[in-house]
């Protein structure tokens, strides 16, 4: 469904705006959907569905920056339990971090918040194919 959304658009502000509603529109449970984007060497918040956000984020700091230093995905079950996550918003309890990719190096990282513990863990897989598809679109 995402790739279609992004079909003949290369605006990257554009497409990036289009998934985070998309996401926060069909997924359920969500507090916060959205992006940061490397600048830099930090993460600057782009295009999000939800409350206001931090807007940079250090490499290595919380999950959003662990995710981008480790260039991996995180899933994590219960945010008070990850040491060093940065609380943007006091009603997350879970979140998912995919680290996105443009011309093979770091571009940012998507970035979806949940009120429930453990919200992440049965859909991590079609959040990855999600993203790939937004990969393809910047």
């Amino acid at each position: 469904m995402a790739a279609s959304l992004f079909e003949g658009e290369t605006d990257v502000v554009a497409n990036l705006a289009n998934a985070s509603a998309l996401i926060f529109d069909i997924v359920d449970d969500l507090n916060w959907a959205g992006f940061y984007i490397l600048r830099d060497g930090e993460l600057v918040l782009g295009p999000f569905q939800g409350k206001p956000a931090c807007v940079r984020i250090k490499i290595g700091k919380g999950v959003c920056g662990t995710a981008a230093e480790k260039d991996e995905t995180l899933v994590v079950a219960d945010v008070h339990k990850f040491a060093g996550h940065i609380a943007c918003d006091s009603a997350s309890r879970s979140e998912m971090v995919v680290p996105l990719h443009k011309n093979g190096t770091i571009f940012g990282v998507l970035d979806l918040d949940s009120p429930k513990i453990n919200r992440f863990e049965k859909i991590a897989d079609l959040i990855e194919e999600t993203a790939r598809a937004i990969e393809k679109a910047i």
